[in-house]
């Protein structure tokens, strides 16, 4: 351990902290779009809309992370990487209707958007409501 370490506490500490495991499928071809509009229909779904190379994107999706705490199944979770595919970024604003933003989570039901959140408004409690 340096002398950084025992100054901080960077190494015990965090150590023990336990990541969760969150159920992200990733979101990289336009065909699964369909699929969202398909599955929506029985359970919700979320996309989550992330800027890899943005320092809000990076905190709200790290705090949202930490929060996630829904039952297994309960909805499908995707995951959009925005520097990688802006193009389904801007489709997922066409066909549900929403202003692109980014971070940005939507939540879909019967193909359609039913809740639409950006920046700090974003929260993993949020989704308990409409499951």
């Amino acid at each position: 351990m340096g002398i950084l370490d025992k100054l901080f506490g960077t190494s015990a500490a965090s150590e023990k902290i336990e990541k969760k495991l969150i159920p992200w499928k990733h979101l990289i071809s336009m065909e699964q779009l369909n699929e969202i509009i398909e599955i929506s229909n029985t359970k919700p779904v979320a996309i989550f809309k992330h800027s890899t190379r943005c320092g809000i994107s990076n905190m709200v999706i790290k705090q949202f992370e930490r929060e996630f705490n829904l039952p297994e199944n309960s909805l499908d979770l995707y995951y959009l990487d925005l520097l990688n595919h802006r193009d389904i970024s801007n489709e997922i604003a066409a066909r549900f209707q929403v202003f692109h933003q980014s971070p940005q989570l939507l939540i879909i039901k019967n193909g359609v958007t039913v809740f639409e959140a950006s920046h700090q408004s974003i929260q993993a409690s949020l989704l308990e409501k409409y499951i």
